[in-house]
């Protein structure tokens, strides 16, 4: 089936207003600029097959609005993502600066297994930068996220930050750090064999009678 996959991940777009969430995601889904992009109003939804590990994995990615007005219905959309692209403008120090406030809300309200690749958008405008690739890295690495930058307009590293993402959370799927059995993992079983050879690979849990600790 043209359609078939191994897993499901569910995905967020985070990120202040005006930093390209939207236009990233467009460039990844049409592979083309949105030319015509205005500020999302709530969340905007898209899917997307891609193969990494030698996997096929298919992931639902929830693209939310930057704007504070609307943070109270976005944060309802963190609950079970298994990753998140977290953008911000390389053209703008203050998108830069709220970055911590949208990784706080990430590990506060997303899945605790949570894996965040940030992404400098507008990598286009290096002429307009206003961070710097270094400083970007170094709170990337304060925060053990991955890093890179992009642009929405060329689409350069679009695919990779999205690719990257979902290699490590198969990774530690594969490595038993993170178990898609645990509710709020924000991972599905696409091919049910997945589901029964990790079943047998995993021992089966104590008789819950042969012990009564308090």
């Amino acid at each position: 089936m043209a359609d078939s996959y191994d897993y499901l991940f569910k995905f967020l777009i985070i990120g202040s207003a005006g930093v390209g969430k939207s236009c990233t995601l467009h460039q990844l889904l049409e592979k083309k600029f949105k030319e015509d992009s205005t500020h999302t109003i709530g969340v905007e939804f898209g899917s997307r097959i891609v193969h990494v590990g030698g996997k096929s994995v298919k992931l639902q990615i929830w693209d939310t609005a930057g704007q504070e007005r609307f943070r109270s219905v976005t944060r309802s959309y963190y609950r079970g993502a298994a990753g998140a692209i977290l953008v911000y403008d390389i053209t703008s120090r203050e998108s830069f600066n709220s970055l911590s406030n949208w990784l706080t809300d990430a590990k506060t309200l997303a899945s605790p297994n949570i894996v965040i690749i940030l992404c400098g958008n507008k990598k286009d405008l290096d002429a307009e930068r206003e961070v710097t690739f270094l400083e970007a890295s170094r709170f990337a690495q304060e925060n053990e996220i991955n890093f890179l930058e992009s642009s929405a307009l060329t689409g350069e590293n679009v695919e990779d930050a999205f690719n990257k993402c979902a290699k490590t959370i198969l990774t530690r799927i594969e490595s038993g750090d993170i178990n898609p059995e645990t509710i709020g993992s924000g991972i599905q079983y696409g091919d049910p064999s997945l589901r029964r050879l990790r079943n047998a690979r995993t021992p089966a849990p104590a008789d819950p009678n042969s012990c009564k600790c308090g």
